[in-house]
């Protein structure tokens, strides 16, 4: 197949394998259109999990999927890796280190990035985890500042070993904070018997008033509540000034001495190069209509993180959620074979189906609608949507295994040190 030629269906290009991609690819199924996914991976990641991953509590296979095996027998589809370097609107073509590819419509889901403000040195000296090996990353990093002050002289330099600050309070910086602080009340002395609870340190650093602040307030509060019985050290309405790789200076004077710094703190959209600067808005997404068309264009899509709809009733677009992104991916699919077909394309209406959060085992927050819960009930509903929303069979029931382990014994998970983690030159070894 000649990828830049255009072929007697109309091709649909998407960019990115996430959720928003997926889907819109899946409803496509044996419509008369011709459909080529790109994506700089061949496999598909749950990114909610992710910091599970970090925290060697599951393995990163098991939040993975193939996305060739996704689409088995989807006769109308191809899957190319490769990594999109433009777009070219002007020739309805992208540019792809493997060759030009040409499209009668194209899709950009390309979701978002960590987003460090312009701040470059805290680009260069925390760790974020948007993808899985910088989980993995995450994972080595905390092992190996574990094991290096087991053997530290100088005490300070031990105390910053073991102490880990994460900047964010949102849904991401909140479970990594409950995650690492149930490491340390029941698994660091299991493992290293030479070390103290006390030892280690957690905070949680957030710029607004309080953590979870896109849910309701009774879930912020039980979250900072749950975070606090863990003993998390949370510092509200402040925000990192710097960081040096062992001082973290706090906009209140607060001063950490740390070598740990997991960054949480916002997300940017992946926009490619060839989208005139005029749509991006807030968050650097890609303004489109009620139609996920991005504006000036007519063949030209946005959807999920990277995409905002602007209307006068969400003038940020809606949230930079999964759920956001697979509904968008569902109605593109049905729009398109609409346009195609010369009919008036349907707006687009988000459905909130609510808001999950958990802190630690048997601490989780509820919103679902009207209804706001937390504790035990919000915990079990936590782990019953994640393991359905799993890609595959084998993926839940290995991360079913995982969990179950991991409640009973309070010290389960594969903390091991398979790629080791130079925090200098921020590579792997």
């Amino acid at each position: 197949m000649q990828l830049n030629e255009i072929t007697h269906h109309p091709r649909v290009v998407i960019i990115g394998g996430g959720f928003g991609g997926i889907e819109l690819a899946k409803k496509l199924k044996d419509k008369p259109v011709e459909v080529i996914m790109v994506d700089k991976n061949n496999y598909h990641t749950f990114q909610p999990m992710l910091y599970q991953v970090a925290m060697g509590d599951i393995e990163a296979d098991s939040i993975a999927f193939p996305i060739r095996k996704i689409f088995t027998g989807q006769k109308n589809y191809t899957f190319r890796m490769a990594t999109v370097n433009r777009i070219n609107p002007e020739k309805n073509t992208i540019d792809t280190n493997i060759g030009e590819i040409a499209y009668d419509y194209a899709v950009l889901a390309t979701g978002s990035d960590t987003n460090y403000f312009g701040n470059d040195e805290l680009k260069k000296r925390t760790m974020p985890m948007k993808s899985i090996p910088e989980a993995l990353n995450i994972r080595s990093l905390i092992l190996q500042n574990i094991e290096k002050a087991l053997v530290a002289k100088d005490a300070v330099e031990r105390n910053a070993l073991l102490t880990f600050v994460v900047v964010g309070g949102g849904p991401t910086g909140v479970e990594l904070s409950g995650a690492l602080a149930e490491m340390r009340n029941y698994v660091l002395t299991y493992d290293y018997p030479e070390l103290k609870k006390e030892d280690m340190k957690v905070y949680l650093v957030e710029g607004k008033s309080e953590v979870l602040a896109v849910m309701s307030p009774q879930a912020s509060k039980k979250a900072k509540d749950y975070l606090t019985g863990l003993n998390v050290d949370v510092h509200n309405s402040v925000h990192v000034k710097s960081y040096d790789g062992c001082e973290l200076v706090i906009d209140d004077g607060l001063t950490i001495q740390t070598r740990n710094v997991l960054w949480a703190a916002g997300v940017k959209g992946e926009v490619l190069k060839g989208i005139p600067e005029g749509v991006i808005v807030r968050g650097n997404r890609i303004q489109t209509d009620e139609f996920s068309r991005i504006k000036g264009y007519i063949n030209l899509f946005a959807i999920g993180d990277v995409a905002a709809i602007v209307t006068p009733e969400t003038p940020d677009g809606h949230p930079g959620v999964a759920p956001a992104a697979i509904q968008q991916g569902k109605h593109l699919a049905k729009n398109l074979i609409r346009i195609i077909n010369n009919e008036q394309p349907e707006p687009f209406k988000y459905f909130d189906k609510g808001s999950l959060a958990t802190i630690g085992k048997n601490l989780a927050v509820a919103d679902l609608g009207k209804i706001h819960f937390q504790g035990f009930f919000a915990y079990i509903i936590w782990g019953v949507v994640h393991l359905l929303s799993l890609i595959s069979s084998r993926n839940r029931l290995i991360v079913f295994i995982n969990w179950i382990g991991s409640y009973f014994s309070n010290n389960s998970g594969s903390r091991l040190i398979i790629r080791k983690y130079d925090s200098e030159t921020m590579k792997i070894d």
